[in-house]
């Protein structure tokens, strides 16, 4: 069974760290780019809520019994699959998986523009996430 205070704990993390984006954004690509600071706190905002979103995805495809993801997308997939989240809402976040992927692995290769340009998605994303998967808890504990 999917622990709900495990869950609970998550989305809050994943819901701090999406504010946190929000709030450093700046109005431009440029502004962005001209900042590191600001660069490097929102890549590690973007990377700790594509984890925590991971995470959700493999705990709650793993105790509902629909099998271990090979990858994040696969994860994401299964909870589609099963009517958790819709499939574009997958897709979507197999995107930011993708991005998180290339911020872990070096800022060089971190497109400041499609970054800037992928945020105010990624961040409707991930709060559409949340709020599914705060619902599927509810009503799974129901």
């Amino acid at each position: 069974m999917t622990d709900p205070a495990l869950v609970s704990r998550k989305l809050e993390v994943l819901r701090d760290h999406v504010v946190r984006i929000e709030r450093r954004l700046p109005g431009s690509a440029e502004a962005l780019r001209a900042d590191e600071d600001r660069l490097d706190a929102i890549c590690m905002s973007v990377l700790v809520a594509v984890q925590e979103t991971v995470d959700l995805a493999f705990h709650i495809a793993s105790d509902s019994g629909w099998g271990t993801a090979a990858t994040y997308a696969e994860g994401f997939a299964k909870l589609a699959q099963h009517g958790v989240i819709p499939a574009e809402l997958a897709r979507d976040l197999s995107g930011a998986a993708r991005l998180r992927n290339r911020i872990a692995h070096g800022y060089a290769s971190v497109d400041v523009d499609a970054l800037f340009a992928d945020l105010p998605g990624g961040v409707v994303a991930f709060r559409a996430f949340a709020e599914r998967i705060a619902a599927h808890v509810q009503s799974s504990s129901s």
